[in-house]
Protein backbone atom coordinates (compact mmCIF):
# COMPACT_ATOMS: atom_id res chain seq x y z
CA UNK A 1 0.00 0.00 0.00
CA UNK A 2 2.93 2.30 0.45
CA UNK A 3 3.19 2.32 -3.45
CA UNK A 4 0.27 4.86 -3.81
CA UNK A 5 1.16 7.91 -1.53
CA UNK A 6 5.00 7.33 -3.34
CA UNK A 7 3.57 7.63 -6.89
CA UNK A 8 1.07 10.67 -5.57
CA UNK A 9 4.42 12.32 -4.09
CA UNK A 10 6.25 11.98 -7.26
CA UNK A 11 3.33 13.19 -9.42
CA UNK A 12 3.43 15.97 -7.16
CA UNK A 13 6.97 16.88 -7.25
CA UNK A 14 6.71 16.33 -10.98
CA UNK A 15 4.06 18.77 -11.39
CA UNK A 16 5.85 21.61 -9.17
CA UNK A 17 8.63 21.12 -11.26
CA UNK A 18 6.57 22.19 -14.41
CA UNK A 19 7.22 25.63 -15.75
CA UNK A 20 4.26 27.98 -15.92
CA UNK A 21 3.32 28.76 -19.31
CA UNK A 22 3.56 32.57 -20.52
CA UNK A 23 -0.14 33.87 -20.36
CA UNK A 24 -0.63 34.85 -24.32
CA UNK A 25 -1.58 38.43 -25.01
CA UNK A 26 -4.96 39.04 -26.72
CA UNK A 27 -4.74 39.02 -30.48
CA UNK A 28 -5.17 42.43 -32.31
CA UNK A 29 -8.46 42.52 -34.08
CA UNK A 30 -8.01 42.34 -38.17
CA UNK A 31 -9.86 45.34 -38.00
CA UNK A 32 -9.79 48.24 -35.50
CA UNK A 33 -11.36 51.13 -34.71
CA UNK A 34 -8.71 54.19 -34.06
CA UNK A 35 -10.35 57.03 -33.48
CA UNK A 36 -13.88 58.67 -33.34
CA UNK A 37 -13.88 62.71 -33.75
CA UNK A 38 -17.49 63.15 -31.99
CA UNK A 39 -17.68 66.99 -31.30
CA UNK A 40 -17.37 68.24 -35.07
CA UNK A 41 -16.98 71.97 -36.01
CA UNK A 42 -20.44 74.00 -35.92
CA UNK A 43 -22.21 71.41 -33.80
CA UNK A 44 -24.99 70.63 -32.93
CA UNK A 45 -26.42 72.65 -35.51
CA UNK A 46 -29.16 72.14 -37.92
CA UNK A 47 -27.53 69.06 -39.33
CA UNK A 48 -25.11 70.95 -41.98
CA UNK A 49 -23.75 68.47 -44.12
CA UNK A 50 -20.15 70.09 -43.34
CA UNK A 51 -20.96 69.87 -40.00
CA UNK A 52 -22.15 66.32 -40.12
CA UNK A 53 -19.14 65.44 -42.30
CA UNK A 54 -16.86 66.12 -39.10
CA UNK A 55 -17.96 63.49 -37.11
CA UNK A 56 -16.42 60.14 -38.44
CA UNK A 57 -15.00 56.96 -37.09
CA UNK A 58 -12.02 55.68 -38.86
CA UNK A 59 -11.25 51.62 -38.98
CA UNK A 60 -7.90 50.34 -39.54
CA UNK A 61 -6.72 47.18 -40.95
CA UNK A 62 -4.11 45.88 -38.88
CA UNK A 63 -3.10 42.95 -41.26
CA UNK A 64 -0.91 42.35 -44.53
CA UNK A 65 -3.88 41.63 -46.64
CA UNK A 66 -6.35 42.96 -47.74
CA UNK A 67 -9.68 42.99 -46.58
CA UNK A 68 -13.70 42.85 -47.91
CA UNK A 69 -15.58 45.06 -45.36
CA UNK A 70 -19.08 44.03 -47.44
CA UNK A 71 -21.62 43.38 -44.77
CA UNK A 72 -19.45 44.74 -41.52
CA UNK A 73 -21.43 47.11 -39.68
CA UNK A 74 -20.61 50.56 -37.49
CA UNK A 75 -23.16 51.74 -34.93
CA UNK A 76 -22.39 53.83 -31.49
CA UNK A 77 -24.58 52.61 -28.01
CA UNK A 78 -28.01 53.50 -29.05
CA UNK A 79 -30.49 50.59 -30.45
CA UNK A 80 -32.13 53.14 -33.33
CA UNK A 81 -31.92 50.97 -36.33
CA UNK A 82 -31.01 53.88 -38.49
CA UNK A 83 -27.44 53.90 -36.10
CA UNK A 84 -26.16 51.17 -38.21
CA UNK A 85 -23.76 51.47 -40.92
CA UNK A 86 -23.38 48.50 -42.69
CA UNK A 87 -20.62 48.39 -45.70
CA UNK A 88 -21.44 47.28 -49.22
CA UNK A 89 -19.05 46.42 -51.63
CA UNK A 90 -15.99 47.37 -50.40
CA UNK A 91 -11.90 46.25 -49.72
CA UNK A 92 -9.34 48.04 -47.18
CA UNK A 93 -5.82 47.73 -48.24
CA UNK A 94 -3.62 46.19 -46.43
CA UNK A 95 -2.69 48.40 -43.31
CA UNK A 96 -5.07 51.51 -45.07
CA UNK A 97 -7.62 53.10 -42.57
CA UNK A 98 -11.17 54.01 -43.86
CA UNK A 99 -12.84 57.17 -42.85
CA UNK A 100 -16.85 56.67 -42.34
CA UNK A 101 -18.15 60.42 -41.93
CA UNK A 102 -21.88 60.94 -40.78
CA UNK A 103 -23.04 63.17 -43.55
CA UNK A 104 -23.19 62.75 -47.67
CA UNK A 105 -20.56 62.80 -50.05
CA UNK A 106 -18.95 60.74 -53.17
CA UNK A 107 -17.54 57.66 -51.57
CA UNK A 108 -13.70 56.89 -52.20
CA UNK A 109 -10.67 54.87 -51.38
CA UNK A 110 -10.14 56.06 -48.07
CA UNK A 111 -13.39 57.49 -47.21
CA UNK A 112 -17.14 56.47 -46.94
CA UNK A 113 -20.53 58.75 -46.11
CA UNK A 114 -22.97 57.17 -44.06
CA UNK A 115 -25.83 59.64 -46.20
CA UNK A 116 -27.18 61.05 -43.61
CA UNK A 117 -28.84 64.16 -43.76
CA UNK A 118 -31.77 66.94 -41.77
CA UNK A 119 -31.53 68.39 -38.52
CA UNK A 120 -30.13 67.60 -35.23
CA UNK A 121 -30.92 64.49 -35.25
CA UNK A 122 -29.02 63.13 -37.99
CA UNK A 123 -25.31 63.19 -36.10
CA UNK A 124 -24.87 59.58 -35.27
CA UNK A 125 -22.10 60.39 -32.36
CA UNK A 126 -23.25 62.09 -28.85
CA UNK A 127 -21.07 65.00 -27.45
CA UNK A 128 -19.88 63.65 -24.06
CA UNK A 129 -20.40 59.93 -24.26
CA UNK A 130 -21.03 57.03 -26.58
CA UNK A 131 -19.35 53.58 -27.67
CA UNK A 132 -18.50 52.26 -30.96
CA UNK A 133 -18.76 49.07 -32.09
CA UNK A 134 -17.45 47.14 -34.99
CA UNK A 135 -19.30 43.74 -36.43
CA UNK A 136 -18.35 41.44 -39.05
CA UNK A 137 -20.98 39.95 -41.49
CA UNK A 138 -21.71 37.77 -38.64
CA UNK A 139 -22.66 39.78 -35.70
CA UNK A 140 -19.49 39.32 -34.05
CA UNK A 141 -18.02 42.22 -32.01
CA UNK A 142 -14.84 42.64 -33.41
CA UNK A 143 -13.94 45.55 -31.84
CA UNK A 144 -15.51 48.79 -29.72
CA UNK A 145 -14.55 52.21 -28.67
CA UNK A 146 -15.84 54.41 -25.67
CA UNK A 147 -15.49 58.06 -24.30
CA UNK A 148 -17.09 60.02 -21.61
CA UNK A 149 -15.72 63.34 -22.03
CA UNK A 150 -16.96 67.09 -23.85
CA UNK A 151 -13.93 68.94 -23.16
CA UNK A 152 -12.09 67.61 -26.25
CA UNK A 153 -13.63 66.71 -30.37
CA UNK A 154 -12.00 63.11 -30.82
CA UNK A 155 -10.87 60.09 -28.85
CA UNK A 156 -7.76 57.95 -30.19
CA UNK A 157 -9.09 54.35 -29.63
CA UNK A 158 -5.45 52.44 -29.89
Amino acid sequence: MRSLPLACAVALAAATLVPALPVQAAATPSLQITRIWYNSPGSPDFGANSSLNGEYIQVKNTTRRAVSLKGWTIRDETRRSDHVYTFGAFTLGAGKTVTLRTGKGRNTATTRYWGRSGGTLAYIWNQTRDTGYLRDPRGKLVDSCSYNSSRVEYVNCV
